[in-house]
């Protein structure tokens, strides 16, 4: 049940960045979000929303295994391990907040359905 019930969390942080970098990357809360000037944010909005649009693929691979309960153990685990490298990677070369909100909820996840 905690296995599931973390990544299911990890999935809606997903949702949530899709939705701050599809929609929201140009407005206050998306600029806040980020740390983004203006003009910044408007040079990269399509750049982000490719971004938004892969981490909703990750939810979706998340809900998919979720969804496909003890059958879907091993797509579950391939997504949350994406979700942890993709993590790992931007909190090295992009900013260290990404370790926190997108690596070490994967990595409880993963622990928790390994160990289950």
């Amino acid at each position: 049940m905690l296995a599931k019930i973390l990544i299911a969390i990890v999935a809606v942080i997903h949702i949530y960045i899709l939705v701050l970098e599809m929609f929201l990357w140009e407005t206050n809360t998306g600029r806040k979000a980020f740390k983004l000037s203006a003009e910044f944010a408007r040079d990269t909005r399509v750049m982000a929303a490719n971004q938004g649009l892969y981490n909703g693929f990750l939810a979706a691979g998340l809900i998919w295994g979720l969804w496909l309960g003890a059958g879907g153990t091993h797509i579950t685990l391939y997504f949350l391990v994406c979700v942890l490298i993709a993590g790992i990677y931007g909190g090295i070369t992009a900013s260290k907040k990404i370790l926190y909100v997108q690596a070490l909820p994967a990595f409880l996840a993963l622990l928790a359905l390994i160990g289950q």
